[in-house]
């Protein structure tokens, strides 16, 4: 059987991550993205560029 997709929990996922960006840039002034990249090597930073991308 297939498990399938539930969409709703999809959207608020992106929504989500989309909104902690925001409001990161809104509290630092610095782009979340720029930081991870800055702080991270490696696989770490390849895994954490993917999920916040």
């Amino acid at each position: 059987a297939r498990l399938g997709t539930n969409d709703s929990t999809l959207i608020r996922v992106i929504v989500t991550r989309s909104e902690i960006k925001e409001r990161y840039q809104q509290m630092y002034k610095r782009s979340l993205t720029q930081d991870v990249s800055g702080d991270t090597s490696g696989d770490y930073k390849r895994i954490l560029l993917s999920i916040i991308k």
